[in-house]
């Protein structure tokens, strides 16, 4: 049985037109159109941030089993995209890695080492079209 390490709670009023907070008020966002409302944050940017966050963690934890000290960055691109007329919408992400110190061909070894740690990218596997490159 799996032990639960973690649990948070976002709320949103509003959807994209509307607002986001956690609990303890430590996030507290104003939501808008991505593209359209330049001065509010998107989902979009949110589930790129948290996605990146995670997976740049579980490249440090691959890196420090293997032994190796660098440090690692992962900018991630999350797309948003509508198929024809209809309300049909669907996400893309683009995971771009660099490692100090090493070559893209280490950095993709241990970028999908990462991929199999990462709880983000077990999510979207298979759901979501998930692209992993060095640079």
């Amino acid at each position: 049985m799996a032990k639960k390490l973690y649990t948070t709670t976002m709320i949103n009023k509003g959807g994209r037109a509307g607002e986001v907070w956690s609990n303890d008020h430590k996030w507290d966002f104003k939501i808008g159109t991505p593209g359209i409302d330049k001065e509010s944050t998107n989902p979009e940017q949110l589930f790129a941030a948290g996605f990146a966050s995670c997976f740049n963690g579980a490249l440090d934890l691959a890196l420090q089993q293997a032994g190796i000290s660098a440090e690692p960055t992962v900018r991630a691109k999350v797309s948003l995209y509508q198929e024809g007329d209809e309300p049909d919408f669907h996400i893309g992400v683009d995971l771009f890695g660099h490692i100090d110190g090493l070559d893209e061909t280490e950095t993709k070894k241990y970028m999908a080492i990462a991929e199999t740690i990462c709880p983000y990218s077990k999510a979207t596997r298979g759901n979501i079209e998930v692209t992993v490159n060095a640079e």
